[in-house]
Order: structure tokens, then sequence, then C-alpha cells
């Protein structure tokens, strides 16, 4: 059973594994904890976990973190009683919550959303400081075109908001899985 549990759970690291000419492979992943979200934490180096900074979505932060814990202590230790070389620890580290779908005003989200960015805050999970705005129009197309927001050919100022803010996202991801 803990053998299978083992395969299971790391398919997909051993995918990954063998992919070739990729830095860095972004999972992007449903919001409960299946075994889509377990197979891509055991395959994960880094977790980020974005979130609307509101009652339903902040709720489950905590929960998210106790599950992970969870995981890769069981996971771990069904490695150590394997007594194989076929498998290897995991141990996502959380990057942060970054909080999407913010409503801007005067640079800063609105009072609304303020309660739940400090809620999370008092939950000692890291919180990225860059804020991802909520723009419909920006971001409705981008499926339906295959063409990401940021390569966009889109002009004014809404725009390269949303532009700038996806590349201090970047910067700061980089910055924090560099460290």
């Amino acid at each position: 059973m803990r053998n299978n549990f083992l395969r299971v759970h790391s398919r997909l690291r051993h995918g990954i594994e063998s992919l070739e000419g990729y830095d860095y492979v972004l999972i992007d992943c449903p919001p409960n904890f299946n075994i889509v979200t377990k197979t891509a934490i055991a395959a994960s180096d880094f977790l980020l976990i974005p979130t609307k900074p509101d009652y339903l979505s902040t709720l489950g932060i905590e929960q998210l973190e106790k599950h992970v814990d969870e995981l890769v202590k069981t996971y771990n230790k069904y490695v150590a009683d394997s007594g194989n070389g076929e498998w290897n620890n995991i141990g996502a580290e959380i990057l942060g919550v970054l909080f999407t779908m913010i409503q801007i005003r005067n640079q800063q989200p609105i009072s609304a959303q303020q309660p739940y960015i400090e809620q999370v805050r008092k939950l000692g999970v890291p919180i990225l400081k860059t804020f991802i705005r909520e723009n419909k129009t920006i971001y409705a197309d981008a499926p339906e075109y295959g063409v990401p927001v940021v390569l966009q050919r889109v002009s004014g100022r809404t725009y390269e908001d949303v532009q700038a803010e996806l590349e201090e996202l970047t910067t700061e991801v980089l910055g924090k899985i560099s460290t």
C-alpha cells in the first residue's frame, strides 16, 4: 500500500524530471486538496497560493498549510519505510500567498479587501508584496486567443499597470526562489 501511495504521488514529479529545456514548470491546481493537487505538491519545490481577498477564499489557507504538512510527513515517512532508493523525500516550501482579483483605489486594495489581507498576515503565512488587480476586460480575451496578457498588443494605462504587476510578480517570485 505504501509503495502504491508513493508511486501515485510521485508520477508527476518523475514526468517533470524527464523534461529537458525548462528552468521552471508552473502547475495550476484546483482549489481543493484532491489527488491532482497532492501529486502537484509532491512534484513541487515551491508553492504559491493565489487567492482572492474575501471570506471564503482566505478561509482555507490555514487548512491548506496543515494538509501540505501532513502530506509531506506521510510521504517522507513512507520513503523512509520503503528502504530503497527509488523514492526521494519531498518538501515544497510555501513562497507565499498571492492576492489576486484586487480592486485598486489610490494604489492600494479597496478597504473592503484590507481585513482579509490582514487576517492572512496574522496566520504567519508569507504574503507576496505584489498584488494582481482585477480586470475582466484584459484577462477575458487571453484564453480565447491563446496569447498571454503580457504579450497582448494593447495600449492604455490600465494595461500597462497590469503588465507591470505581472512583471513585478515574476521578479518577486524569482527573487524568493533564488535565495
